[in-house]
């Protein structure tokens, strides 16, 4: 497999609220299963040196950003790019005390005036208090003159009721009064634990402390803010050109566990310097989220809080593009694709517990709804996940996962391969099949597989991982 670009690179919001777009047996399982033995290889990533953290208690050195303590790096992990300035957006991060251990845990965007906005949120149906005062801003405002972005770590907000509402409230309230803009030009959005009110008071205390930190080029020291039980940060950054003037995309996202479509962010922050209407960035973020954000899963389970916004500053000076099919916006579309892949491929790769990447491809199926239903089947059943997790090839089960949905497949002319391998073809084990091969490739730390089903020529592919002890580690005690 050809291993994905390192990061570089509303939803139409899905749950239709805000744009109303889419948006066999395992070989030794002692070892095999358990990640430790491979997690620990890799040396802890030291990413970029914290600045600027405050708390208001006490001012406590500034430390490289972990996740959860005791969480050793994936051995997935890729490092963080270069992520020069983007013009008109200043970053600035905190401790406001979400957690026991000491770390950041807040982050503050500031944008510049006639920042246009679009997201794209949870469809889960017990959404977030941070996940509905977006959605309703954004429609206020038609995502238009956003002033900022908050975002807490450690206390997701959600399924709090009204004193969860009225906590998000007075955030945006708190930093609009800084700012000196409306409520509603504020954009929230919170992870961590479910079912605790957000004390927005830890939030309000650190802003006058943030207000001489706030950096151009914080990206590294923001990527590490927002982490829960992410392993390492994850950012994404490229430049394109805009009827000749560069314009540049970064972005940065966390997510690790309770990843699934849709969407699959968990949080997800994109900005450019480029001038583009809020109709354009809502079409163009829907457009890509599908082949993104919507197509990788850990674990199958949906986060209450998923949140991805993009951000347009127009401080590039580039001219203004108010029709998404603009010509003008070839390049552009292809860098902003580009980020959100990288983003969410990311995001499997910190996989909790993961020891493989694997890419899951459909071809040959009735529909791209169908192609993507089997895809996702064989991408999120257990029994696959363990076999890839204990290096054993068992193409049986992905049959069963293939037949399990219960979309149109000829069984006569089923064909499954790993890497360049067959395993089966014509509906039957492959005459080629050489176990050894097959053995030596399962060991690879990426695999590809790919599930012809014989009935059309519709494709679509996911992104997942293994499933290993380290899943249920770090699940068992999420809240310790």
């Amino acid at each position: 497999m050809t291993k994905p670009p390192s990061p570089t690179g509303k939803t139409p919001d899905t749950s239709a609220a805000a744009s109303g777009q889419e948006r066999g047996q395992v070989n030794p399982l002692g070892a095999a299963l358990d990640p430790l033995a491979n997690v620990l290889k890799k040396a802890v990533q030291t990413g970029a040196e914290l600045v600027g953290v405050h708390t208001a208690a006490t001012a406590e050195p500034a430390k490289p950003a972990t996740g959860k303590p005791g969480l050793a790096v994936s051995p997935l992990a890729v490092d963080l790019p270069p992520m020069p300035p983007v013009g008109g957006v200043d970053i600035a991060i905190a401790r406001a005390g979400y957690y026991k251990h000491v770390r950041p845990d807040l982050l503050v965007m500031k944008f510049a005036e006639g920042t246009t906005a679009a997201g794209v949120f949870t469809r889960h149906s017990i959404g977030s208090a941070p996940v509905d005062w977006c959605k309703k801003q954004l429609a206020a405002n038609e995502g238009n003159e956003i002033r900022a972005l908050v975002c807490n770590a450690g206390c997701a907000n959600a399924f709090t009721g009204k004193l969860g509402a009225d906590a998000a409230r007075r955030t945006a309230a708190a930093v609009a009064r800084r700012l000196d803009c409306r409520q509603r030009d504020i954009m929230l959005a919170s992870t961590g634990v479910i079912g605790v009110v957000l004390d927005d008071a830890k939030i309000a205390a650190q802003l006058p402390l943030i207000e001489d930190t706030f950096k151009a080029d914080a990206w590294h020291a923001a990527a590490q803010a927002i982490m829960t039980t992410d392993t390492f940060p994850k950012g994404a950054y490229e430049t394109a050109l805009i009827d000749g003037v560069e314009v540049k995309i970064a972005g940065i996202a966390k997510g690790s566990g309770m990843i699934a479509p849709d969407m699959a962010t968990m949080l997800a922050f994109i900005v450019t310097d480029a001038t583009l209407s809020a109709g354009v960035l809502q079409s163009l973020l829907g457009l890509y989220t599908r082949t993104t954000f919507n197509s990788v899963t850990v674990d199958g389970d949906t986060s209450t809080n998923d949140t991805a916004l993009l951000f347009a500053t127009g401080a590039a000076g580039a001219p203004k593009i108010s029709r998404a099919g603009d010509k003008r916006l070839a390049d552009f579309r292809d860098k902003l694709e580009k980020v959100m892949h990288s983003l969410a491929t990311q995001l499997i790769r910190d996989g909790e517990g993961a020891t493989k990447f694997v890419k899951v491809t459909v071809t040959g199926a009735s529909s791209p709804a169908s192609a993507r239903k089997i895809a996702k089947s064989i991408a999120e059943s257990p029994l696959c996940k363990t076999a890839w997790a204990g290096e054993d090839a068992n193409w049986g089960r992905i049959v069963m996962a293939v037949g399990k949905t219960e979309e149109e497949v000829d069984r006569d002319h089923l064909a499954i391969r790993f890497g360049e391998l067959v395993a089966a073809e014509h509906g039957a084990v492959s005459l080629t099949y050489d176990e050894a091969a097959m053995s030596a490739y399962m060991k690879k730390q990426e695999l590809e597989i790919s599930v012809d089903v014989g009935v059309g020529r519709a494709s679509a592919h996911v992104y997942t991982c293994d499933l290993t002890h380290g899943y249920i580690s770090i699940n068992g005690d999420y809240r310790s």
